[in-house]
């Protein structure tokens, strides 16, 4: 089973966080759920630098990079997926969707209230128990 090395970005402004509705995958069990952005990590990339390049690839958007909330390891029914997560703040909200068919900004209290990607859940979780 492939194993896949992805990197997300939680994303911060003005008191509330970026949730981005993916579209139609070729598995159901990822098809038009929310995630945080970000993507794979590329052979030779750091985490940091490959969050950077999907967020410039996916949204043509630029965040200052913090502390790395957590790590989670998922396996989906086809692959099993190492998530990073990131603490992102970001100067204003305009980018644009070139993956994604959705956005939200939410406050931190209602984003579980989406239905998220399964390994997007646990950063949820994590997110949800801090003070």
């Amino acid at each position: 089973m492939e194993h896949v090395n992805v990197v997300a970005a939680v994303i911060a402004n003005r008191g509330k966080l970026l949730c981005m509705q993916r579209g139609i995958t070729r598995y159901q069990y990822t098809s038009l759920r929310w995630e945080f952005p970000g993507g794979k990590i590329k052979e030779g990339e750091t985490e940091e630098e490959a969050l950077r390049r999907e967020l410039k690839e996916e949204m043509d958007y630029e965040v200052n990079i913090g502390d790395k909330i957590c790590e989670v390891t998922h396996t989906y029914p086809d692959f099993i997926i190492t998530l990073s997560a990131y603490s992102c703040s970001a100067k204003n909200r305009q980018f644009t969707l070139k993956e994604h068919v959705g956005s939200m900004w939410l406050k931190k209290e209602d984003i579980m209230d989406l239905e998220w990607c399964d390994a997007d859940r646990a950063i949820v979780r994590t997110l949800l128990a801090q003070e």
